[in-house]
């Protein structure tokens, strides 16, 4: 990319000395550098000023981290390089999740030739826009197949638990309907604290599983069981997650998740008093 103005960089840094460090190295290196301190800050920046580069910490301790930064840069200035800075050498498997967002890692201390030759590179190639990461939303209902799956498969390694027999449709026939509820509440969030819809599916739930035979205990571990899937196909599709609703998302999971338990296990006791009840001629 042809560059005729100094390239205007966002520097994210909760370190202070670190932070105004590395704004002097930039500023000699021929940067325009604003700087935020916290990952909010950042957030209030981004919506109203236009970046050639982003240079974010990954880890923090206020609310978020660099990635989240990351995903609100790719929104609002998709064509940005975006770098992270991170204290830890070896990365693993998080790398490639983390490379997914950003075109690149730092790793901490690092020189100021590497810092500023690592910037002017990746300005001087093409820029082309990645895809605006998908919401949790769309990764669960583009996925929700994919999840019953692995829940069905740690059902049946758990017979020890789980010992009713039967079908894998008839185990996991309340699924798809438990997804859409979800799906559609992740779309349109409840402000938190805000008592979950009823679901009348739930309700039916309870009441086959205890003529299924099934114990209390047994519907609180599939559930369990369920949340751990669904979490398993968020950290599958984390290259392309946006971070910025991460937590959000992983609490509305958490909260319908349960609400639909709770309300099975209601409908499910009081089937349970209905059969103690006597015959009636």
């Amino acid at each position: 990319m042809e560059v005729t103005r100094k390239p205007r960089i966002l520097l994210v840094e909760d370190e202070e000395v670190l932070r105004e460090t590395t704004q002097l190295i930039l500023q000699e290196g021929g940067f325009e550098v604003v700087e935020a301190s916290s990952v909010p800050a950042a957030l209030e920046i981004l919506p109203v000023q236009k970046f050639d580069v982003l240079l974010t910490d990954l880890h923090m301790p206020s609310p978020g981290d660099g990635l989240t930064v990351v995903s609100a840069m790719r929104h609002f200035n998709p064509h940005a390089v975006t770098l992270i800075l991170s204290g830890f050498p070896e990365m693993d498997k998080a790398a490639a999740a983390i490379l997914a967002q950003a075109d690149g890692i730092l790793t901490k201390p690092f020189g100021a030739r590497r810092l500023i030759d690592s910037i002017w590179e990746r300005l001087k190639k093409e820029r082309v826009a990645l895809p605006i990461p998908a919401t949790v939303a769309t990764i669960l209902d583009e996925g929700t197949q994919a999840t019953i799956a692995d829940w069905l498969i740690r059902v049946d390694s758990e017979r020890d638990i789980l010992t009713v027999k039967m079908t894998d449709k008839e185990r996991s026939d309340h699924l798809p309907q438990l997804f859409l509820d979800l799906v559609a509440r992740l779309r349109s969030p409840l402000p938190l604290g805000t008592r979950a819809f009823a679901s009348p599916a739930a309700v039916a739930h309870g009441h086959l599983r205890r003529r299924q035979g099934y114990t209390a205990a047994m519907m609180v571990e599939e559930s369990r069981m369920l949340q751990v899937s669904i979490f398993q196909t968020l950290q599958n599709n984390l290259f392309r997650v946006n971070f910025s609703k991460v937590l959000e998302s992983v609490m509305v999971i958490a909260d319908e998740v349960d609400s639909q338990l709770a309300q099975a296990m209601t409908s499910y006791v009081l089937e349970s008093k209905v059969d103690a009840l006597p015959t009636v001629a």
